[in-house]
């Protein structure tokens, strides 16, 4: 441990709030993801990294954390919070829905991926003890890099983060089987491995169910006696000491902490200080796991990368390329659309950080080499380092599907389009668009909408709803939706500049078709009126003037006089 002024860690914690706080955001300034950028600069500062130049120029030392082991201790607890906060943004009731996913996809996930893995490194000349400890820990994928991504992304609620999360639970739970088989690899004691494993798991199984039952008992009494005192300190103390002390309490007994913290979260989430916990602990976990995806960083050793790129490099994609086509293959049979299993396989596909936990626990009794240990350790880190960049293709690639997939929808109902008459048209399908379409179905008021996003066209397309893909400032788009036997336009869109020009070039081309616009604020109203908009509703004063109304009312005014008040203040503020 080292020590400045008497403080442990001081350097350390200096360096690396230099790189919270002022590198990692100039990154994201250059569109650099944040996870990317402190696997980046912890490699930079790690012993691997400028580290292997302070012989040569001494100066560098103070820029350098050599302390790889003592930093990753601390930041496990960043993967504690990030669990912690999945299990607060969960309920059981969701999680009991998925229950087919995660115990079938992702076990399945799992034994297939371990068994290929293990034939593939025994027949590069691996003992079979070792190919089963190497194919178990590459089995399991980073839940703390493809979590923080689908959280940064609000990505949680969508097929594929749905889809993507109930494998990494189910990873995560396989943790404890897998350090257990270790354990009982060995050992040359009497018991079978699966009389073994089966007492571990009901061990397991039965310290959960206690956790569980204490925690809805107590916690919540608990939780209401501190925010009485209305400190803020003591609440974010209390909540600390649940996540941090349910952790600890299933590690205690054989369990991972991330197992606990995410037990801990669950039990969180049926409170009613769900939603101020998430912003207490919210700066915790971020920083925390930043200093976890530093610590990824600093143990990559970039000697033996660079000694043999070809073979590091055929490793990684090889490895991906294993991992993306069972994860894809497993959601295509458990019904997942062929978008959403490519784009969830390819973000699992890498090695993730409890390789390091399962291969550490395997070289500690002498079941797998050190050189073979850092070679898979090396394996593991590269892809977790390249995840963030995988995962932008992967989302490109998805929408590149669902345009393609949208596109062809259109061309197929191109007779729809024609024979239409007397409907309204919906140019922009958001939120707005899709209220409005649901007032219009309820009169049966036909409808055709048209929008450019891919991917909300390929899932409203399976609802059977007249939904087409499309840019609706395009002439021949307009003309097949049958603009001028339409009984109206609605602009709808949120982008200010694109609505402009999509009134113009309505008005421009069909003069006589009326144009309903929706408008930020009264001078993007009074713009869009300027280029021929029918009727425009700034969104702004219309919330106003509803505020407005409800006031007028709650407070005894009579409601023909509140409407005629309305009225003359809509046109007075747009013109």
């Amino acid at each position: 441990m080292e020590t400045q002024y008497g403080i442990p860690y001081l350097r350390e914690a200096l360096i690396f709030l230099a790189i919270a706080g002022i590198a990692v955001p100039l990154l994201t300034r250059v569109k650099v993801s944040p996870v990317l950028g402190y696997l980046l600069i912890g490699g930079l500062i790690g012993p691997f990294g400028i580290g292997l130049l302070v012989e040569q120029y001494p100066f560098l030392s103070d820029m350098v954390i050599s302390d790889t082991a003592g930093v990753r201790a601390f930041a496990e607890i960043g993967v504690v919070f990030l669990m912690f906060m999945i299990g607060l943004e969960l309920s059981l009731d969701r999680l009991w829905s998925s229950r087919r996913l995660v115990f079938g996809m992702g076990a399945l996930q799992i034994i297939v991926t371990t068994a290929l893995i293990a034939w593939i490194a025994t027949g590069l000349g691996a003992d079979s003890t070792s190919a089963v400890i190497i194919g178990a820990a590459l089995s399991l994928s980073s839940t703390a890099i493809v979590m923080q991504m689908f959280m940064q992304g609000r990505l949680q609620t969508t097929p594929v983060g749905r889809t993507g999360f109930a494998i990494l639970l189910m990873q995560d739970l396989a943790v404890v089987p897998i350090l257990f088989m270790v354990g009982v690899l060995a050992t040359s004691g009497d018991q079978s491995p699966i009389g073994g494993l089966a007492l571990a798991l009901g061990k397991g199984v039965l310290v959960i169910v206690a956790i569980y039952a204490a925690g809805r008992v107590l916690l919540r009494p608990l939780l209401r006696q501190v925010a009485q005192v209305k400190n803020a300190e003591m609440f974010t103390a209390a909540v600390l000491l649940v996540a941090v002390g349910v952790s600890a309490l299933t590690a205690s007994f054989g369990l991972s902490m991330a197992l606990g913290a995410l037990l801990a979260g669950l039990l969180l989430a049926e409170t009613e200080y769900r939603h101020q916990i998430a912003v207490d602990i919210e700066p915790f976990k971020g920083l925390l796991l930043g200093l976890f995806f530093m610590s990824v960083g600093m143990g990559i050793d970039w000697r033996d990368v660079f000694s043999d790129p070809l073979v590091i490099g055929a490793s990684v994609a090889g490895l991906w390329f294993l991992k993306a086509s069972i994860i894809t293959i497993l959601a295509l049979l458990f019904g997942k659309s062929r978008t959403v299993a490519i784009e969830t396989g390819l973000l699992l596909g890498q090695g993730g950080e409890f390789a390091f936990v399962i291969l550490g626990a395997a070289a500690s009794v002498g079941l797998i080499a050190g050189d073979m240990q850092q070679r898979i350790l090396i394996l593991a880190g590269v892809g977790m380092l390249l995840t963030p960049i995988v995962a932008q293709l992967a989302q490109k690639l998805s929408r590149q599907m669902d345009r393609k997939s949208a596109s062809i929808d259109g061309q197929d109902d191109d007779d729809g389009f024609r024979d239409c008459e007397g409907h309204v048209i919906i140019a922009g399908f958001g939120r707005v668009g899709q209220t409005l379409s649901e007032t219009l179905r309820a009169e049966g008021v036909e409808f055709v909408a048209v929008d450019v996003d891919a991917a909300l066209i390929a899932r409203l397309r399976d609802l059977k709803l007249p939904v087409f893909y499309g840019d609706a400032s395009g002439i021949d788009i307009l003309a097949k939706a049958g603009i001028e036997e339409a009984a109206a336009v609605v602009v709808t869109m949120n982008d200010a500049v694109a609505a402009s020009g999509i009134v113009s070039e309505i008005h421009r081309r069909w003069p006589m078709v009326p144009i309903h616009a929706r408008a930020r604020d009264a001078e993007h109203a009074r713009r869009l009126k300027a280029l021929g908009a029918t009727f425009c509703t700034p969104e702004t004063i219309d919330a106003s003037l509803q505020l407005a109304s409800n006031v007028l009312l709650e407070i005894g005014v009579e409601p023909d006089a509140v409407m005629r008040r309305i009225v003359k203040q809509r046109l007075v503020e747009t013109g």
